[in-house]
Order: C-alpha cells, then sequence, then structure tokens
C-alpha cells in the first residue's frame, strides 16, 4: 500500500512540475510573439500581467460559485502583505530588465536560488546537505555558461535587480507557507490572492509601462491578432500560475528554483527551432552541466529525504512484561491500586 502510495505522489509530482515546464515555456513563446518588435510590438508588460491574473480570478471565481472548490479562510492582512511582494516582484523584474543588461538580469535570476536557501533558512531553519549544495552550485554554473552574455549594471539597476531577487524569492517561500499555515490548497490560496493582484495591477499597470516604455496603451491599435495572443496568454498563464502553487506546495521553495532552470534550457532550445536564435558550442555545454546539475540535485535529495526517514526514531514495541501485566487487568486477576488512597480496589 505504501508503495502504491509513494509512486501515485511521484507520478502527481512529475504532472505538476511538467504542467509548470510546459505551460511556463508556451506563455514565453506567447508573450515572444506578441511583445517583440518582429511580432505585435505589445509591450505593456505589467498591465499584460494583470490580464493573466484577471482571468485567473475570473476562472477562481466561477470554479467557487460551481463548487468545484471550496474557499478556506485566509486573513486579508495576510493576503494584502503578500500581494504586495507579489506585484514588488514582478514590477522589479520589469524595471530590472529594462536598467540592465541581459547578461546582468540573467545572473540576478540565477541568484535567486542561494537567496532563497539562505532565506529558508532564516526564516524556517531549514539546512541543506553537502550533496544538495554542490548540486545547487552545478546548476547555477551550467544555466550561467549558457546565458550569460555581456554584462553591464549601473546604481538604479543594482538596485531594482535586488528588490527584484529578494521580493520574488520571498513570494515563493510565502506560497508554501501560507499554503501550511492555513491548510488551504494551492488553487484556493490562487484564487484569494489573483483578484487583489488582478486589480493593483491593472490600476498601476498603465503608469509603469508608460514609465518603463514612454507609449500609453490608450494608444495602442488592437486588432483580433492581438486579441488572440493576449487571450492566449493569459490562458497559459492560468495554467503556469495554478502549477506554480502546485509545485512549492509539493517540493520547495529552492527545488521549484532549480527544477524552474529546465525552462531556461527548453526556451533556449526552442528559441533555436522556432525563432532562429543562434545555438552555440557554449549553449550546449552549459546546458549539458545544467542538465547534470539537476540530475544531481533530485538524487541528493532524494538521498536526504531517506536518510531522514532512516534516522528518525521508531515507535517503542511494548514488552512482555507490560502486555502480561495488561492482560491480568483485563481479565480482573490483578488488583487496581488507587494512586491517591494508596489502597487495592477488587
Amino acid at each position: 500500500m505504501d508503495a502504491v502510495k509513494k509512486q501515485s505522489s511521484a507520478v502527481s509530482d512529475v504532472g505538476a512540475w511538467a504542467m509548470n515546464v510546459i505551460s511556463s515555456v508556451g506563455l514565453i513563446m506567447a508573450n515572444k510573439q506578441l511583445m517583440s518588435p518582429a511580432g505585435y510590438a505589445f509591450v505593456f508588460a505589467t498591465t499584460l500581467t494583470g490580464f493573466h491574473f484577471s482571468m485567473t480570478a475570473l476562472i477562481g471565481l466561477v470554479s467557487n460559485a460551481t463548487g468545484h472548490s471550496t474557499r478556506k479562510k485566509v486573513p486579508l492582512w495576510e493576503l494584502l502583505w503578500f500581494s504586495i511582494v507579489a506585484n514588488t516582484s514582478i514590477t522589479g523584474m520589469n524595471l530590472s530588465l529594462m536598467l540592465n543588461s541581459v547578461g546582468f538580469y540573467q545572473i540576478s535570476k540565477l541568484s535567486m536560488i542561494p537567496v532563497v536557501c539562505v532565506m529558508e533558512w532564516i526564516l524556517h531553519s531549514k539546512h541543506y546537505s553537502n550533496k544538495v549544495k554542490i548540486a545547487v552550485v552545478v546548476v547555477v554554473v551550467g544555466v550561467g555558461v549558457c546565458t550569460v552574455t555581456d554584462v553591464k549594471v549601473n546604481a538604479q539597476g543594482f538596485i531594482c535587480a535586488c528588490v527584484a531577487v529578494l521580493s520574488t524569492s520571498l513570494q515563493q517561500i510565502s506560497i508554501g507557507s501560507l499554503q501550511k499555515k492555513y491548510s488551504v490548497g494551492s488553487f484556493e490560496l490562487l484564487s484569494q490572492t489573483a483578484p487583489i493582484q488582478a486589480l493593483s495591477l491593472l490600476l498601476l499597470g498603465p503608469f509603469v509601462d508608460y514609465y518603463l516604455t514612454g507609449k500609453l496603451l490608450a494608444s495602442y491599435k488592437f486588432s483580433s491578432s492581438v486579441l488572440f495572443f493576449i487571450l492566449l496568454s493569459c490562458s497559459l498563464a492560468v495554467f503556469c500560475n495554478i502549477s506554480q502553487y502546485l509545485c512549492i506546495g509539493r517540493f520547495s521553495a529552492t527545488s521549484f528554483q532549480v527544477l524552474g532552470h529546465m525552462k531556461t534550457v527548453c526556451v533556449l532550445i526552442l528559441g533555436w527551432l522556432l525563432f532562429d536564435s543562434e545555438l552555440t558550442l557554449k549553449n550546449i555545454l552549459g546546458m549539458a552541466i545544467a542538465i547534470l546539475g539537476m540530475v544531481v540535485y533530485s538524487w541528493a535529495v532524494e538521498a536526504d529525504k531517506q536518510t531522514e526517514s532512516k534516522a528518525s526514531p521508531l515507535p517503542k514495541v511494548a514488552s512482555e512484561e507490560n502486555v502480561e501485566l495488561l492482560k491480568q487487568h483485563l481479565d480482573g486477576s490483578s488488583p487496581h491500586k488507587d494512586v491517591e488512597l494508596g489502597k487495592s480496589q477488587p
């Protein structure tokens, strides 16, 4: 029975991770077509994220109304705090990409793994074995080799990158902690945070996008093709958001970051296949190192779980003497001593 449960849990874990990778890569490809100058030049990234959370909130509302999901109580101040952190992450990432070179932007994203590790150690006293630490380093080096190019940074860009990394790391840790603290499922939590994020991003998004691009959303000419890709982007974002909450609920923020770099590898390969992006020997070498690191990380985490299960104390087995005394007590052959009076009762 335990083997069946473990196998079922493993299949669910793989399914959640596969959903996240597929939806994330699909979302990147759809947004690339929607936002690139060669595509439809819809450059309003923050507002588009507001559209994403609006559709997610709508699906959550419909699901609750039809009884497919239940709404568990999470304090409003916790939801507001989480939404502020999540929106800071989105805005910080957009500003970091605008103010920094692509190389430094990639380095800042890679730094999330050690930052998440340190935050989990500070907030939840979580410790990592040497095998896990080595695997994380291998993944970071591999992804760095295949993605980091020119590295240019300025004071404003560095501050924005720091804010983005810290808020994103804190957001991912908070997803798991909120689910455990209030015994709430991933979709139930997402359906409560999505409306707050959608409303705030739709209100602030156009102003942030104008600061980033100098263009007004009202001046953009929408077409049926643009609306189709916006709808496709929103649909993929729903699956991406749900799978992100699922993955962090099942794994950890660190594991999510490590496994998430598989998306970077997939994006590089699809960019080479679909958009004629350059794929050099350096990219291939980096992807090979990153994949090796992910395999080692998975093995290290599983080895740590087995070590912890062996180290956990087994329940004490009742001795033969205790069993015999219990039998005598049940048969009535042994007197029961009243502790308070110090007398024997029949």
